[in-house]
């Protein structure tokens, strides 16, 4: 069953964020702005430093954006910040870093597996009023490409400014767009 246009399902968590002590979050922090949640298998690992680098890089873009970040793992928020102390990569981080030891909201967005009880590699982004618009999980061992995440934004952001538009493969701000109606069926 697809989560694109679900609403985010409730949770309570604890998370880190650097400059800050610890603090809870909610599904409702997911809401009033764009939000992005970057779930990943485990911190002190492979691959999912060089992500979370990658993704710090396009937060200050992201921000401008009025987008928020949140990386999530089943580990705890303590583990997250011994990370944080301990990895140069990790150590740049500026946005919020949840922890799911319950597994709970990797539960709920549908990324949790069972059978190592970790999350998949699952980015979403979610609109201001809490519902999912995009959804891209990947294979445990193939990294993500932050820089995507941008154009994803502003195309979601446009759609939702002007809903008798869609934006079309490769879509860039700026871009044309198409306005979906009998007279362009079969003619693109």
């Amino acid at each position: 069953m697809s989560l694109i246009g679900k609403e985010v399902q409730p949770f309570q968590a604890e998370a880190f964020q650097a400059g800050k002590d610890f603090f809870q979050v909610s599904e409702e922090n997911l809401k009033g702005q764009w939000s992005v949640v970057c779930f990943y298998p485990a911190d002190f690992s492979f691959v999912c430093p060089t992500e979370l680098e990658d993704l710090q890089k396009e937060y200050a873009e992201l921000k401008e954006l009025g987008v928020e970040v949140f990386s999530v793992s089943t580990d705890t928020h303590f583990v997250h910040k011994a990370w944080h102390e301990n990895s140069d990569a990790v150590g740049s981080i500026e946005y919020i870093m949840i922890g799911d030891p319950s597994q709970t909201i990797s539960r709920n967005f549908d990324v949790l597996n069972e059978e190592s009880g970790l999350a998949d590699r699952g980015t979403f982004l979610i609109d201001p009023d809490g519902v999912i618009q995009t959804v891209e999980i990947n294979a445990d061992g193939i990294g993500r490409d932050a820089s995507t995440i941008i154009n994803k934004v502003k195309a979601a952001q446009y759609v939702r400014e002007h809903p008798n538009e869609v934006c079309p493969a490769k879509w860039e701000e700026g871009s044309e767009t198409l306005k979906p109606s009998l007279d362009i069926v079969g003619k693109i």
